[in-house]
Formats: structure tokens, C-alpha cells, sequence
């Protein structure tokens, strides 16, 4: 029996030693693997890099210009995938071999997310301008008209570059399928049928869609207006292309289709311009001093801010059923002003009709006839009293 050395030589000896070729495929094999990941790695580093150093250079800008602050808020993110994606391309390219079989499902792949990565950095874009739009009309301001009109505009705008984007992000993924692009002209061949099927179906929500361009477009209503519908108080806080957000005074949302704008009649009390007229209504006596009232009504307005100075006066509109009507007709600014300054001029002259003109409050009278009644027969007379005749 040999012993240990003998046999561990003898299999040396009978194990074949690696050819050149061998370790070169090995070598080979472990650069095919090694260099790419390698060269993904480095390009993952050098995207990073670029977008960090760019998002630097934008966020020292930001405290100088608005528009590098939003760029920096919106787009930071979008410009960083979308680098890391070419960079990892670039660096696949340059260090494989195309004939390689897995490189067309990997650069497919790469193809898909670029696309995402584009359509999100170029709605982000699209968002950023539409900001430095909002900017330019500031609706903290007196006359704020058009800037409520820039802003209803802006916003439909958006919705619609929204879809849009996804539309054509999503069509272009599909169309790097080769399947796809078969599916897609017999889908524009049969375009027509579609539309009509698609119409019929969808017939109410398309008019909500086509009623709420018309809004934006044609100046009706605008975001922040001022209006009355089904009865309620509110103001207009969002318009989208289906649908109408009123916020009622009370803090309800009221959720209205947007064909109801176009087919309802409703009120905007801020068409034209902020500036309302309001009313306040009190019956009194007959005695009540008029003169005296009206510049109670004048002093009132005099020394309170609520009232813009254009019109505040006090009319007689009737004089009918024992009372006699007065209308204390007052301008402000806007509706909330307005609502204050007529709760304000009531309150004051009920509380002067109470302190200084007492026999104006209103009241009930009634009077008896002038002659004594007749008595029946059998009913003796007082002394002292002629009988009835």
C-alpha cells in the first residue's frame, strides 16, 4: 500500500494542469461581469455627481431669483434620475460588447426608464414656468381681476399638461414594443369607429371636460370670485375640467358639475369688479326723524373703515300697512366687507332709534270707534246718561 506523499504526488500527476486558453476565458468571464458593473458603478458616481453639483449651483441661486428656488423645489429630483439613467447607459455602452445577448433587454429596459425620467423632468419644467406665471399676478391686491383670471387659466392648464405628458409617455413606452406599433396602426385605422363608441359613451363627463375650457377661457367664473348658487354664499377655490369647488361661507365645499355653470344661471358678484352695493332695511313708526336718521346713517359710515366712500344713503322706499320703510344703501370693497358693514349700520341704528328716538320703534295701534255702542232692549240706563234713540 503506497503511502501518503506517493499517493498525493500520483494524483498531481494524473490531474491535468489549466491550459492558457482556460484562464483566458476565466479572465475573460470575470471581465465580462467585473468591467460593466465596474463601469455602472463609476457612471451611477458620475450622474450623481453632475446632478449634485448642478443642484448646488441652482440652491445658490434660489435666495436671488425665484425661478432657480422653484427649479430647485420641483425639478431636483426628475434632473437626478434622469442623469443616473444616461449615465448608467453611457457607461453600459462603453464598456460592453453589443453583440453581447443580454445588452438589447438591459438598454430596452434603460429606454423605458429614460423616457419616464424625461416626461417627469419636463412636467416639472412645465410646472415651474407655469409658477413664474402665477408670480407676475399677485391676488393679495385691490384690483385683482385679471390676476384671479391668469390663475383660473394657469390651473386648467396644468391638468391639461398633465395629461397630455402621461398621454405621450405612456404611448412612447408602448411604442419601443415592436409589438406595440402593430397594435397601434390598426388602432389609428379604426380611430373613427373609437371616437364615436367612445363619445356615446362618455357623452356627459366629455361635456363636464369641454364646460370647464369653456370657464377657464371665457372669463364666466374665475378662482376666488364671489358667487351665489342653489341658495348658497361662496367663493370659487378650484376649477378643474369635470367639476367646480365653491367654498360656502359657512366653510362647506359645494362640488358642482362644471356643466352646471354653463346651463344654470347663478350669481358672480365679482364680474367686473370687487365693489358691491348693500342694503339694510328697517320698518319704523311714522314719527320717526328722518333728517335726524340719516345723519345718524352718515356719522356711522364716517368713522368706520368697513365703508370704501362712495355711496351711503338713507331713502324712504314705502310707507304702507302702518310702518313706514327706510333703506340704508352703503358701498365696500368686496362681499366679506360688505356683510360687515351692514350688520355694523344696522346695529348702530337700531341702538340710536333706541337711545334717541324711541317714538320711532315701530308699534301696533288701534282705536275704537267715536259713538257709544247700543244697548239691547231691556237693559236699564245709567242715571245721569241719555238713552240711545
Amino acid at each position: 500500500m503506497p503511502d501518503i506523499p506517493t499517493l498525493t504526488l500520483t494524483l498531481a500527476a494524473a490531474t491535468p494542469s489549466p491550459t492558457p486558453e482556460v484562464v483566458q476565458d476565466v479572465v475573460r468571464g470575470v471581465g465580462d461581469v467585473v468591467v460593466p458593473l465596474l463601469a455602472v458603478a463609476g457612471g451611477v458616481v458620475a450622474g450623481y455627481l453632475l446632478a449634485t453639483l448642478i443642484g448646488l449651483a441652482v440652491q445658490r441661486a434660489a435666495p436671488r431669483s425665484a425661478l432657480a428656488a422653484d427649479l430647485s423645489r420641483r425639478s431636483r429630483r426628475p434632473l437626478r434620475v434622469t442623469l443616473l439613467v444616461v449615465a448608467v447607459w453611457v457607461a453600459l455602452r462603453l464598456s460592453t460588447d453589443p453583440a453581447d445577448a443580454w445588452r438589447p433587454g438591459v438598454e430596452h429596459a434603460l429606454l423605458i426608464a429614460l423616457i419616464v425620467a424625461l416626461t417627469w423632468l419636463v412636467g416639472s419644467l412645465a410646472f415651474v414656468l407655469e409658477d413664474l406665471a402665477l408670480q407676475r399676478y399677485r391676488v393679495d391686491v385691490k384690483d385683482n381681476r385679471h390676476a384671479r383670471r391668469v390663475r383660473t387659466q394657469v390651473q386648467v392648464l396644468r391638468r391639461i399638461t398633465v395629461a397630455v405628458l402621461v398621454v405621450i409617455g405612456v404611448a412612447a413606452v408602448l411604442l419601443t414594443f415592436p409589438g406595440a406599433r402593430t397594435v397601434g396602426a390598426s388602432v389609428f385605422a379604426s380611430a373613427g369607429l373609437i371616437s364615436i363608441v367612445a363619445g356615446l359613451a362618455a357623452q356627459s363627463s366629455l361635456a363636464n371636460v369641454f364646460a370647464g375650457l369653456q370657464l377657464a377661457f371665457t372669463d364666466a367664473i374665475r378662482v376666488d370670485d364671489v358667487v351665489v348658487v342653489a341658495d348658497e354664499w361662496g367663493r370659487i377655490e378650484e376649477i378643474t375640467l369635470t367639476y367646480v369647488v365653491v367654498h360656502v361661507w359657512d366653510d362647506r365645499r359645494l362640488i358642482l358639475p362644471s356643466t352646471y355653470f354653463t346651463t344654470t344661471p347663478f350669481e358672480n358678484w365679482t364680474r367686473r369688479a370687487a365693489e358691491l352695493l348693500g342694503t339694510v332695511e328697517l320698518d319704523v313708526d311714522w314719527e320717526v326723524p328722518v333728517d335726524a336718521m340719516r345723519a345718524e346713517l352718515t356719522r356711522l359710515l364716517s368713522v368706520t373703515d368697513l365703508w370704501d366712500g362712495r355711496v351711503g344713503i338713507l331713502q324712504v322706499t314705502d310707507a304702507v300697512g302702518g310702518v313706514v320703510r327706510l333703506r340704508a344703501l352703503a358701498s365696500a370693497v368686496d362681499a366679506p366687507t360688505l356683510f360687515d358693514l351692514r350688520c355694523y349700520v344696522r346695529e348702530g341704528l337700531v341702538a340710536w332709534l333706541q337711545r334717541e328716538a324711541p317714538q320711532g320703534l315701530p308699534r301696533t295701534r288701534w282705536e275704537g270707534g267715536g259713538g257709544s255702542p247700543a244697548r239691547p232692549s231691556g237693559v236699564p240706563t245709567p242715571p245721569g246718561t241719555d238713552a240711545p234713540t
